[in-house]
């Protein structure tokens, strides 16, 4: 018989040798096919392995987040390091023109910036002067004149709802009672916490003056630092916007000290004709609250004389309120124009909105600071994006 079979192989299949290796064992289960799924409970089979990028990437996961807890607790330690920073910058763009002038006429920068500095700080502690004394001789004459006002108070009391109380015993109540003495003992023990504040605020204040001194005093040699690990094209985009952030930034505060100024003066002569008391101090109240506060400040400036002067006379109250609107009429539209057709005019809606935003961002730190940013971001605008005319005629 021959080896081979003499018959035609069926359709799908092939031609065995007989006896060859290949011949399939009946007791052999069949083999999966290629490319299927692995049966994982028959022995034997292969088990499926763990892909190698998994362990680096979990390796680069953990990597990632113990930086990011890091960077974090690293940004929250160092955050009034920060801010500090942030306002030593402002406030040395606001003085650097003043810096420069007085450079380019043979003062030494350094000498150039101390004084400027002093200049500043005097009158922040003359202000700050002028208003304690107003409030320590306010507040004096209230303590002086409170037992009349308690006795006037329990007269009115006793003549409206019929009723017989006796301004000694309310004395002796309210001096022998327990919650004078609980708020007494609070007092004394918040006393070293209230120390550490001041203590606290004294430091950063002169942090603040420290760094300012050395961003306005080196402030060329700052920029060529910076400038000289960029390529020469950034170096002039750099140098560009610096340069609009001192020039804008500088310009609206002085426009603004400027402005201050000049309604200080006015409105000391009105309080010094009507002999409205503290006449200084409320001059010096209405120019700085009125100039730097916006769109609330005019108000706030006009109301505190408007009250002094009412103690007085009413109708020396009418006259300072007539002089408060007036002034304003003219300097908004003719004295305000004038001063800052070269410098950047921050819209009064703007400029409250940023005052807001930067209270939430960072408290009062952010109220002093977002006026300036705010000019030195419209200087930025003004400079770089270029505006076409409108050419629909209802607009």
């Amino acid at each position: 018989m021959s080896r081979y079979q003499d018959f035609p192989p069926a359709r799908g299949d092939t031609w065995r040798v007989a006896g060859s290796d290949d011949t399939p064992d009946p007791a052999t289960p069949p083999a999966p096919p290629p490319g299927g799924p692995a049966s994982h409970g028959t022995p034997g089979a292969p088990r499926a392995r763990m892909p190698r990028w998994l362990p680096r990437a979990l390796v680069l996961a953990f990597a990632l987040l113990g930086c990011y807890q890091f960077a974090h607790w690293v940004f929250d330690r160092l955050l009034g390091l920060l801010v500090n920073v942030v306002i030593s910058f402002f406030c040395a763009v606001a003085i650097e023109p003043a810096v420069d002038w007085m450079a380019t006429r043979g003062v030494r920068r350094g000498a150039a910036t101390g004084l400027v500095i002093l200049v500043v700080l005097v009158a922040a502690a003359g202000f700050v002067l002028a208003l304690g004394s107003l409030l320590v001789d306010q507040i004096g004459t209230i303590v002086r004149n409170l037992p009349h006002y308690v006795d006037d108070i329990v007269v009115w009391i006793n003549k409206t709802f019929h009723s017989d109380l006796d301004t000694g015993k309310l004395r002796d109540n309210v001096l022998h009672s327990d919650w004078v003495r609980t708020y007494l003992a609070n007092g004394a023990s918040s006393v070293w916490g209230l120390s550490a504040t001041v203590i606290g605020t004294v430091f950063q204040l002169f942090t603040v003056l420290l760094f300012t001194y050395y961003f306005a005093a080196d402030g060329p040699r700052l920029r060529r630092a910076l400038c000289s690990v960029l390529p020469p094209a950034r170096q002039a985009e750099v140098l560009r916007a610096w340069e609009i952030a001192v020039a804008k930034t500088g310009g609206y505060l002085y426009s603004r000290a400027l402005m201050a100024l000049i309604s200080g003066v006015a409105h000391y002569v009105l309080l010094q004709v009507l002999g409205v008391p503290y006449a200084p101090a409320l001059a010096v109240w209405v120019g700085l609250v009125s100039q730097f506060i916006p769109t609330v400040g005019t108000y706030l400036a006009g109301a505190l004389p408007v009250l002094i002067a009412f103690t007085e006379d009413p109708w020396d109250a009418l006259w300072v309120l007539c002089f408060v609107v007036v002034y304003q009429q003219f300097e908004n539209y003719l004295l305000q124009p004038r001063i800052t057709a070269r410098t950047v005019d921050i819209h009064p809606a703007v400029a409250f909105g940023s005052v807001i935003a930067g209270t939430a961002l960072l408290g009062a730190v952010g109220a002093l600071i977002a006026i300036p940013a705010t000019a030195t971001l419209q200087g930025f605008l003004a400079a770089y994006v270029r505006r076409y005319d409108v050419t629909d005629p209802r607009a």
